[in-house]
């Protein structure tokens, strides 16, 4: 259970429609796999399907494996992240997305 943060800059003036965005978050995660994974299949298919200049996806989730079995530690959540073009490249870029993620919500 968790929460996925995707930021882009489109290129070329190609852009995704949020609903987008949630159909390929909601797509990717759906079959069983590993968090780290999930988190670079989201970039690179947000890259691939507009040319993106620059890609930025954070997941923060909670897993069950964690909290209902195991070391039973509820709230414990892993962070993983995914930067691609000008988020890895240029640190301007990267500290806006990641402000933008970590913004104090009301």
């Amino acid at each position: 259970l968790g929460k996925a943060h995707v930021v882009y800059v489109p290129r070329n003036g190609k852009i995704l429609g949020l609903s987008k965005v949630a159909r390929i978050v909601d797509t990717l995660s759906r079959k069983p796999q590993l968090q780290e994974r999930l988190t670079s299949e989201i970039a690179d298919t947000v890259q691939n399907a507009v040319d993106a200049g620059a890609v930025c996806v954070v997941i923060e989730a909670e897993h069950l494996c964690m909290t209902l079995r195991g070391i039973r530690k509820p709230g414990s959540k892993t962070v993983t992240s995914a930067i691609r073009g000008g988020c890895k490249s240029d640190a301007r870029t990267r500290s806006e997305a990641l402000s933008l993620i970590n913004r104090p919500r009301s």
